[in-house]
Order: structure tokens, then C-alpha cells, then sequence
């Protein structure tokens, strides 16, 4: 099965755009290896648009372009496999893809073929330009059943954005991750509205097909395509990692990781917190609502997560612009004090052991921040 876990890698669109290179690509799949990020679980390197010539070849067929890629897509396709890692590229649904290059609208047996002599392991399938008169869930189907014909194994990345709710449809037409969400943005607010808007869609996601929230902006700060400003600040960063790790979304790094800081690296990482992303239950977690926190307000979270072998994920969110306390009673988890059970807990990020805690938990939470323990239940 692909995708029995969500994808890792990273994505050239969210710094590089249309600034893309043969050059570029290769130093970044090097970088994946000095800097551990393959050790780590980071396996895709994803080209994304604006790969090709504006026109296709007489026999109808998607041609890179030269300058930028002199080799050919197969030698890059080479080089990385060479490295341990899969490569990664992208096409469209609509006639053109996002930047006005030819796309897979009535091409997709053609492109997917082509993929699969280029050695492409993944396939970025995005929903510009597309007509009118189409269908969106045929040209999903289609282009799935082109990639299972092709006589590779490539991993389709559906991206159409949340149209028509794919959510209830992408697993039914063979997609393994999905895109339900506009493009993300370099700020925080970009990533709390992307939250809160699939936050209940993620029952949705599961091995074989997982619920795709866009790409990671961590580390990029204000820099590169999707850059605002001056971007996000390391605790926001490491927030929107947490929500990414805890969501089972794919995890697929968007900022230019050849210069990234320590902090966004270290973070990127993070053995626990990726350790979430990948467990091999993939369950979303529960949101917890009590309303005595403003939790129903949406500056709150409180989010419980089952992995596997009996261990346990609570993670406090403040998404406010003001330190908020966020209280979670024991009973919400299904942990009522009368089971004579609790959570010997501790911090992820600061070590700290709180030992065996029971019937409730309260803490502050900084604005933006996030606390995360890790938890094994045990008798009292």
C-alpha cells in the first residue's frame, strides 16, 4: 500500500515558485541527507510548477525545460534515487496548470506514462484552468486510473483545494493524500483559519488516503513565494508544526532548508513530534470542548490523541493574541477520576516529568504557543 503513513518530503513551491532549477533540486536532496532530514522520515523531493515548456512536444507529450533542466526529469529522477530518496513532480487537472504551462486535461494516460518512464514516485495533481463543462470528481478518477495503469507505483497528491468537499470522495477514487484547503500562507493566521477549518474533516483521513492541509511554512520568515512580511515567529512556527504532526497531515517542507535557522530545523526534527505524525494507527484526535476556557470561541484548543502502544498525546493550544489558561478535565479523555486511572505525563519540548496526574490538568499557555505532554496510562 502507499501512503500507509503521511508522505514527508518537501516541495519547491512554497519559497522557490517558478524559480526552479536542475541545480536547485539536486542541493536540496543532498541537503535532506547531511542535515538527517531522510534519517528523520523526510523521503520525497517534489518539483512543482513551472517545470515544462509552454507548448508540448508533436507527439503530444510534456517537455522540460531545457535551461532550467538541462538533463532531462529522468536524471534528476536518478540522482535522488541514488540518494535513498523518491521524486516528486506535479501537473494539473485543469488545461493549464497554475503558471500557464500545459496540464493533464484530457492528457492524463499521455502524462502519466511519461511520469512513469521519468521514474516519478509522487504526482502533485493540482485544479486550475479547469472547464467548466468538466467533471472534478471523473478528472480525479481519470487520472488516477492513468497513474495505477502506468506500470509504476506513483503516489497521487490530489489537490483541487476542498471543491466539492473531497473529503467525502478522494479515498473512493484512489487519491493518497488530498489537498481540502486553499493555498497557506506564511502567517499565523493563515494557519489557524486552515485548522479550524478541517479540524472535523480529519475522521476523514486514514492509511491509504490522508487529508492533505498544504504544505509547511516553518523556517521560511516572510521569505520566498507565499512569504508575508515578516512571516511567523518561532512559536508560531512550532505551533503550526504540532497542529501539522498531530493532524496526521502529510508533512512536506515548503522553506528553503539549505539555510533554514537552528530553531526551524531542530524543530523539523523533532523525533516526538514526528514520532505523532507517523504512528501506525494514524488516529486524528479528539477535540476536547469545554466551555470554561473559551474553547467554543476559537481562541482554544484542547486536542487528545491515541497512538499506538498504550501511550497518549494532550496538547494545549492558544490560538488568542493574549496568554490564555487552558484547563482539560480527565473524564473528557474517558479517564474519569473513578477509573482509578491516570496519565504519567511529560512536556515534549521542555523534558519536564510531571509524574502521574489525575481528574484534571491547567496550565498557561503563551499567545500563539502551544504545550504538548506525552502520556502512558497507568493504575493509580
Amino acid at each position: 500500500m502507499l501512503a500507509k503513513k503521511p508522505p514527508m518530503g518537501w516541495n519547491s513551491w512554497n519559497t522557490f515558485g517558478e524559480n526552479i532549477n536542475e541545480q536547485l533540486i539536486l542541493e536540496i536532496t543532498d541537503i535532506l541527507i547531511e542535515k538527517g532530514y531522510k534519517e528523520a522520515g523526510y523521503e520525497y523531493v517534489v518539483i512543482d510548477d513551472c517545470w515544462a515548456l509552454r507548448e508540448r512536444d508533436k507527439n503530444g507529450r510534456l517537455v522540460p525545460n531545457p535551461e532550467k533542466f538541462p538533463h532531462g526529469m529522468k536524471y534528476i529522477a536518478d540522482y535522488i534515487h541514488g540518494k535513498g530518496l523518491k521524486f516528486g513532480m506535479y501537473s494539473c487537472a485543469g488545461v493549464l496548470t497554475c503558471a500557464g504551462y500545459p496540464s493533464s486535461y484530457d492528457h492524463e494516460y499521455t502524462d502519466a506514462t511519461t511520469f512513469a518512464e521519468w521514474n516519478v514516485d509522487y504526482l502533485k495533481y493540482d485544479f486550475c484552468n479547469f472547464p467548466k463543462s468538466g467533471n472534478c470528481i471523473n478528472a480525479y478518477l481519470t487520472m488516477s486510473l492513468a497513474l495505477r495503469s502506468c506500470g509504476r507505483d506513483i503516489l497521487f497528491a490530489a489537490c483541487n483545494w476542498g471543491v466539492q468537499e473531497p473529503w467525502q470522495w478522494m479515498r473512493s477514487v484512489g487519491a493518497h493524500i488530498y489537498r481540502s484547503t486553499g493555498d497557506i500562507f506564511d502567517n499565523y493566521n493563515s494557519v489557524k483559519d486552515i485548522m479550524l477549518s478541517q479540524e472535523k474533516n480529519f475522521s476523514m483521513s486514514a492509511p491509504g488516503c490522508f487529508n492533505d492541509i498544504d504544505m509547511l511554512i516553518v523556517g521560511m520568515y516572510g521569505k520566498g513565494l507565499v512569504g508575508v512580511k515578516d512571516g511567523c515567529t518561532d512559536d508560531e512556527y512550532k505551533t503550526h508544526f504540532v497542529l501539522w504532526c498531530l493532524f496526521g497531515a502529510p508533512l512536506m517542507m515548503g522553506g528553503d532548508i539549505r539555510s533554514v535557522n537552528d530553531y526551524s530545523e531542530k524543530l523539523m526534527l523533532n523525533k516526538e513530534l514526528i514520532r505523532i505524525n507517523q504512528d501506525e494507527e494514524c488516529r486524528p484526535p479528539v477535540i476536547l470542548n469545554s466551555y470554561n476556557d473559551d474553547t467554543n470561541d476559537n481562541t482554544t484548543r484542547k486536542y487528545f490523541k491515541i497512538l499506538s502502544d498504550n501511550e497518549y498525546i494532550l496538547a494545549f493550544i492558544n490560538y488568542d493574541d493574549n496568554p490564555k489558561d487552558i484547563s482539560a478535565y480527565f473524564a473528557e479523555m474517558g479517564i474519569p477520576y473513578s477509573s482509578e486511572m491516570g496519565l504519567e505525563m511529560t512536556d515534549i519540548f521542555t523534558g519536564e516529568k510531571l509524574g502521574m496526574v489525575r481528574d484534571f490538568i491547567r496550565k498557561t499557555v503563551p499567545a500563539h504557543d502551544c504545550i504538548v505532554f506525552k502520556g502512558a496510562l497507568i493504575h493509580a
